[in-house]
């Protein structure tokens, strides 16, 4: 009997310890995550990518997990001269992820050393290619305000002496290259030298641009300036146009008034027309009526309205008006 609680206690000793042993040899990966399996500090095999339950060498081996996901890099603010000798702050922030994680242990160790890493690169990376370039590459990323202000000037203009247009969006430095190609130039040289790192670089962006307080006020003078003269030539263009076509109506009011009086006239001379050949038929008819009723007119202008006349019996209106 008294071996029974002994047999029980290794038993259960023999459980525990398997347990133990089997803890330490299973290991779960979640879906972001993968692993490197290192021996006494070092790594063993290849990656681990897949999610789920995985084995490895109890006690001697340990798991190193690294993160599959995308991951943010924020940049501190640079103030870094373009190549147009303007300084500007620039904030700059990427996208990146760890894409070889045997190679990232091996040379960054963590997450943390490769934000170190990152730091260099992205910020020399990015000082080197603002500087190569003119402010307006990085601040501007198309013509768009040179496409609109030509659009304006040839409504305006149509007909107007060529070469204006080049005269007003010449004050108007254009964009070679423009901020999105410029953050590729500065993704695709990073992406180069971070590689050796096991890090993929997905995507880089100019997240700020802010002008030296010294020459900002100068800056946005100079851009109010440029709108001003475009504004002020697209306005005088467009009065110029009203001139020419208030000088055109003015002349086709001419001719219109012209063209209607001289058809007044016609119809003046052929209804005078028609009339003396009324008066010629009435005449020949009866020219002693066409005599009476031609006195009658003659006194009807003569004499003004509401007039009273005092005629003698030898006056000539009054032997008209007894006459029958």
């Amino acid at each position: 009997m008294s071996h029974k609680p002994a047999g029980i206690g290794l038993l259960l000793g023999l459980i525990l310890v398997a347990f133990i042993i089997l803890k330490s040899s299973l290991y779960i990966l979640q879906e972001w995550e993968q692993a490197i399996i290192t021996q006494f500090g070092r790594p063993v095999g290849t990656a681990v990518t897949e999610a789920g339950l995985h084995l490895k060498i109890p006690f001697i081996q340990k798991v190193r997990r690294i993160d599959k996901r995308i991951l943010n890099w924020d940049g501190d603010p640079n103030r870094i001269p373009t190549k147009d000798k303007k300084y500007i702050h620039v904030d700059t922030t990427a996208r990146w992820r760890i894409k070889k994680p045997l190679l990232f242990i091996q040379t960054v160790q963590s997450e943390n050393g490769a934000r170190t890493r990152m730091d260099g690169v992205l910020d020399s990376v990015t000082r080197d290619t603002i500087s190569s370039h003119n402010l307006v590459e990085a601040v501007r990323n198309t013509d768009a305000i040179l496409e609109i202000a030509r659009e304006r000037l040839a409504k305006a203009k149509q007909g107007e002496a060529p070469g204006e247009e080049e005269e007003v969006t010449g004050e108007i430095e254009p964009v070679l290259i423009g901020r999105e190609k410029l953050s590729a130039i500065i993704e695709k040289r990073a992406a180069m030298e971070l590689k050796q790192f096991g890090i993929e670089l997905i995507d880089v962006q100019l997240r700020r641009i802010a002008y030296e307080e010294s020459v900002e006020a100068k800056v946005y003078e100079r851009m109010i300036s440029e709108r001003k003269r475009i504004a002020q030539k697209i306005r005088s263009i467009g009065l110029g146009k009203k001139a020419e076509i208030s000088g055109k109506i003015s002349r086709d009011l001419q001719g219109i008034e012209s063209e209607a009086y001289r058809k007044e006239q016609e119809i003046k001379g052929e209804a005078e027309a028609i009339a003396i050949a009324i008066y010629g038929k009435t005449m020949s008819a009866d020219p002693d009526f066409y005599e009476f009723t031609r006195k009658l007119e003659a006194c009807k202008k003569a004499i003004p309205a509401n007039t009273k006349l005092i005629l003698s019996t030898d006056s000539e209106f009054l032997n008209i008006l007894q006459k029958k």
